[in-house]
């Protein structure tokens, strides 16, 4: 998590995450296109807005509350990967206990927790840590650059939010977690 937030995502996210969110579009298609090399193809097209890169609308601001999340992970970061990987739905929470609001995913074996600044009128900025396992809590973000976690949070259509984390440290090349109010 992040110690002592501030409004500007700039000042708060450290030079590889920077890096990370610039490259975002790059990641994106790059990992596309590996996936359907591997024959993903029809999955890829199945998800629709999820994984098109310039599927954003403005009114990014994702409200408070609970959602099924789930993530999808795309093109192997190295040899002995899967190019393609669907997980089932979680719990995720947004909420607001202070200047920012915060991201979290409750359940899984890999689980993203930070905050969400404000970007423009198509994205917020996601900053975090990578809880594993069964730790109890997410450690200090910029601690350690292997679990930092940056992302974009898009509104991709009514009620329906996707969190794009590009060159992810473990496993792909990019992840799309899909977010949807539990109700």
């Amino acid at each position: 998590m992040i110690a002592a937030p501030t409004g500007d995502w700039r000042s708060v996210a450290t030079a590889d995450d920077r890096g990370r969110l610039s490259g975002w579009r790059s990641a994106f298609t790059s990992a596309l296109d590996a996936a359907r090399r591997a024959g993903h193809g029809d999955d890829i097209a199945r998800e629709g807005v999820l994984l098109a890169p310039d599927a954003a609308l403005a009114g990014a601001a994702i409200p408070n509350g609970d959602y099924k999340c789930r993530v999808i992970k795309l093109g192997a970061k190295s040899e002995g990967l899967l190019d393609y990987v669907d997980y089932p739905f979680f719990r995720c929470r947004v909420e607001q206990p202070g200047s920012l609001q915060s991201l979290i995913k409750l359940s899984g074996s890999q689980r993203p927790v930070g905050r969400l600044f404000p970007n423009d009128a198509l994205r917020q900025v996601f900053l975090g840590t990578l809880v594993l396992g069964d730790e109890p809590r997410a450690m200090q973000y910029g601690q350690d650059e292997q679990r930092d976690v940056a992302g974009y949070l898009e509104r991709i259509g009514p009620s329906r939010w996707r969190l794009l984390m590009p060159r992810p440290h473990f496993e792909s090349q990019l992840d799309v977690m899909e977010l949807v109010p539990v109700s």
